[in-house]
């Protein structure tokens, strides 16, 4: 967060010439266009992280006497947007398998069908490798991501320690990569190449990682040609989330999967989804109430 979005903002400000103004200004800019692939700009959330940072970089700067009051402390981050304000789109589960069946023969099927079946963000599901899914156990790691810094591709690591994790699978997702991982090394084969343990499980033709944006543009395209509600790729997670959620799987295991920090983000994020649960949580007390 600050080599990509403070450092160019506020990179070469003296640290006594940045002032409550001059913080207010950087905010404002990241959540006009703060994106880093130019697309508009970072939610009220994100931009609250960035101050989070610089309010405790400035707080060890006075501590350490380079400064004699924390500026930080005077500037207005935005408000973080309620849970009830951030509506997520998401399809319905005859949705999803309209959408499913649609792709069967696209190139980007078993991505498409891992991403709705496990939750995993995009850089994740981009960034897996054959060395990472254990097919006979169904479950695989999150180790890695792919990223686009500056329309370049890059790997790094997931988005916090809590998204480095182990996800289940089921056995229709188990099958489904079972039948990929036999075309792939088919064509491979026939290329007079192997599959690599290392290699990653979805790739282009030369095996190297596929661009985000056009693996989204893809997806898109495929969207509007199956007649479904148009949602971006990030909505098959919330898809993923709510589907679980509706289905009473516990909110510590929808956590977990989605690789939240903190189970409280995964309550904040879904609990407008579900207002069922309300109800049913009334019922449960109820009954151990006298008549």
């Amino acid at each position: 967060m600050v080599r990509i979005t403070i450092v160019p903002r506020l990179g070469r400000v003296r640290l006594e010439d940045v002032t409550p103004r001059t913080l207010n200004r950087l905010y404002h800019g990241l959540l006009r266009d703060g994106r880093r692939d130019g697309r508009g700009g970072l939610s009220p959330r994100t931009v609250r992280y960035v101050h989070a940072i610089l309010r405790k970089a400035f707080a060890d700067a006075v501590r350490l006497g380079y400064l004699k009051s924390n500026p930080c402390l005077a500037a207005d981050p935005p408000t973080a947007r309620s849970a009830k304000a951030r509506q997520f789109p998401t399809w319905s589960p005859e949705d999803l398998r309209r959408f499913l069946e649609s792709v069967r023969e696209d190139e980007h099927y078993a991505a498409f069908y891992l991403a709705a079946a496990s939750g995993m963000r995009r850089g994740e599901v981009l960034g897996l490798r054959w060395c990472d899914v254990d097919l006979e156990s169904q479950q695989l790691s999150v180790v890695q991501c792919v990223i686009e810094v500056a329309h370049a591709v890059r790997f790094g690591p997931p988005k916090s320690e809590r998204s480095r994790r182990m996800i289940a699978l089921d056995s229709k997702t188990t099958a489904v990569l079972v039948a990929y991982k036999r075309a792939e090394k088919e064509k491979r084969l026939k290329r007079g190449m192997r599959l690599d343990p290392r290699d990653l499980v979805f790739a282009r033709r030369d095996g190297s990682p596929i661009h985000p944006a056009c693996f989204s543009q893809a997806f898109n395209r495929r969207v509007l040609t199956a007649q479904v509600p148009r949602i971006r790729f990030h909505d098959l997670r919330h898809t993923h989330a709510t589907m679980a959620l509706k289905a009473r799987v516990h909110p510590k295991i929808v956590s977990e999967r989605l690789g939240h920090s903190t189970i409280a983000i995964t309550l904040d994020t879904y609990s407008h989804c579900i207002p069922s649960m309300q109800r049913e949580a009334a019922e449960v007390i109820g009954r151990f109430l006298p008549e």
